[in-house]
C-alpha cells in the first residue's frame, strides 16, 4: 500500500489505470514521453504523478474524461505509432 501511495494518484478520484499495457511497452511511459502529464479537459487531468491515470481534479464530467482519453490516444498514436486501448469499461 505504501508503494501505491507514492506511485499512484490515490489522493484524487479515478477509475484506476486508464489504458491497457501495449505489447512491449507501458501506456504510462508512452503518455509521459509525449509530454501529456498534466493535460486536462475540464476537471479531468492526466495525473502528474502517474501518466497511466486520468484523475478528477474536481467537477470532471464523463464527457471531460472521455474527451481526454481520446485526446491522449490520438496524440500517443501520432507521436509514437502505438495505439492505446482503454482499460476502463464504459457502462450505459
Amino acid at each position: 500500500m505504501e508503494r501505491r501511495k507514492t506511485k499512484q494518484p490515490l489522493e484524487f478520484p479515478s477509475a484506476g489505470s486508464t489504458f491497457k499495457r501495449p505489447e512491449g511497452d507501458y501506456a504510462s511511459r508512452l503518455i509521459d514521453v509525449c509530454g501529456l502529464k498534466g493535460l486536462s479537459v475540464g476537471g479531468a487531468e492526466v495525473s502528474k504523478k502517474h501518466a497511466g491515470f486520468i484523475i478528477n481534479k474536481g467537477g470532471a464530467s464523463c464527457k471531460d474524461v472521455l474527451n481526454l482519453i481520446e485526446t491522449v490516444k490520438e496524440r500517443v498514436f501520432k507521436e509514437t505509432g502505438k495505439l492505446l486501448e482503454r482499460e476502463v469499461e464504459l457502462l450505459g
